[in-house]
């Protein structure tokens, strides 16, 4: 296998020609865009699973990792933001992870396990985010029609056929407003369903509360490394150079101010998802709290129109979600399809877009319809991707650009960090794995039931 450009061969000359740059990494956008981008990748869904989280941590322990997790991400995000920085005023400005890490590294095979971990996360994602907006849609239908005869992949079906139409916007950039809205129906979903569950506790329906973890120490010590494992996943996006590359040159600083936007939502949203749903409904929540507000016997704990504006916006965010993760597929397509010599919207490269898009999101589509116990491997995704795209590689990456000494705080810190989360990707790959086995009986292809 031949080596890919190394950093010699990194001139940032080489962006006038690539198609992946000037098509779909489209430098033109501010702070406050970037901080969008960032929102929708990393304050999603899955922050209704931070109960879960919490279920095999405890009170102390899931405050204590869910703070660290949030610290570190920021750190780890804003060091890869001053390494970017720095190689753009070298002359070498990358827009690609894979090539960022080829480059600081000088590895060859580096290119290809980044490029590997990337694309299988973003997939990953993309089939998750259709499989839970097709999960949406069929409770709002069998809301209204108790006796409906639809399936689970129908209602898939009907969401990739949505999300072929919109990955045909051109740019990352091009989805700033969509991103924005993205982020504000974040902050919808939470409102409504902290409400719910505030409400819950205090009302005189509210669940019986027990808060014991595992009784075996084994099991205690993998819920635990699942629970970290499903936590990194939640903080993890793996996408940051590729959102860095939309601003507008020079983006020195600005990172910074759209991390500062990304984290206040995060702030709020996640320390909120996670107490109240851990409060009501203890060792008991499920891996998605709505779930529990609409157990499948009896009536809703919360009303029902509360639930499904929460069930509405997190459809809606879905799409963005799926569409971001998406970018990272068009931008390798586009690079290897497009002339750059031709418009954007030139017949020579719409007719490829269109071809090439339609089938990645076919195919996502397909995955999720045929693979809905897609959500059990939530903390795997965690343990193989995120916490080396998140919580190592940024913390390497600035020890080998900017070589602080071995007897610096600088240094001990991201050393620290290295090691520690390495152990815990290695310990959480294990336990994640384990469940997945575990649960592996009640798999079914083509299921209209979610294994939880």
């Amino acid at each position: 296998m031949a080596d890919p450009p190394r950093s010699e061969l990194f001139p940032s000359s080489r962006l006038d020609s690539d198609a992946g740059a000037l098509f779909v990494l489209q430098s033109k956008g501010e702070w406050w865009h970037a901080g969008f981008h960032l929102t929708t990748a990393i304050v999603g869904p899955t922050i209704l699973t931070l109960p879960y989280a919490f279920r095999g941590l405890g009170w102390w322990l899931g405050f204590v990792c869910l703070t660290t997790m949030g610290l570190v991400t920021f750190y780890a995000y804003y060091l890869m933001s001053k390494v970017l920085d720095h190689c753009e005023k070298s002359g070498r400005r990358h827009i690609r992870f894979r090539e960022l890490a080829a480059d600081v590294l000088g590895s060859g095979w580096m290119f290809y396990v980044v490029i590997f971990v990337q694309t299988s996360i973003n997939t990953g994602i993309g089939i998750g985010a259709i499989l839970l907006a097709g999960q949406c849609l069929e409770i709002m239908y069998s809301s209204l029609f108790p006796q409906g005869t639809l399936k689970l992949y129908e209602f898939i079906a009907m969401v990739t056929a949505v999300m072929i139409v919109l990955s045909q916007l051109p740019s990352f950039h091009s989805l700033r407003h969509i991103n924005c809205v993205s982020l504000l129906l974040s902050l919808g979903y939470t409102f409504l369903v902290v409400a719910a569950c505030i409400n819950l506790g205090l009302s005189k329906h509210a669940p019986k509360r027990e808060y014991s973890l595992e009784p075996s120490d084994s099991g205690r010590v993998f819920s635990a490394f699942t629970s970290i494992s499903i936590i990194a996943a939640i903080f993890g996006n793996g996408i940051l150079p590729e959102i860095q590359a939309t601003l507008a040159p020079p983006a020195t600083g600005k990172m910074l101010k759209g991390l500062l936007l990304c984290y206040s939502v995060i702030f709020f949203t996640f320390y909120s998802a996670a107490i109240s749903g851990y409060w009501v409904f203890g060792n008991s929540s499920s891996s998605n709290i709505l779930k529990n507000l609409m157990p499948d016997q009896g009536p809703t704990l919360a009303p029902i129109v509360v639930i499904g504006l929460a069930v509405i916006f997190v459809l809606l965010q879905l799409f963005a979600i799926g569409l971001v993760y998406s970018q990272v597929a068009y931008e390798i397509m586009e690079k290897k399809s497009a002339d750059t010599t031709k418009g954007m919207f030139s017949k020579r490269n719409l007719v490829p877009r269109l071809i090439l898009r339609t089938l990645y999101m076919a195919f996502c589509g397909f995955m999720a319809a045929m693979l809905p116990f897609f959500g059990d491997i939530n903390a795997v995704v965690g343990a193989f991707g995120f916490i080396p795209l998140d919580f190592v590689l940024p913390m390497l990456l600035y020890n080998m650009t900017y070589k602080p000494t071995k007897k610096s705080f600088t240094y001990w810190i991201n050393m620290t960090i290295m090691v520690v989360f390495t152990c815990a990707g290695l310990m959480g790959a294990f336990s994640s794995v384990r469940k997945l086995v575990l649960d592996a009986n009640k798999f079914k292809l083509f299921s209209s039931e979610v294994v939880d």
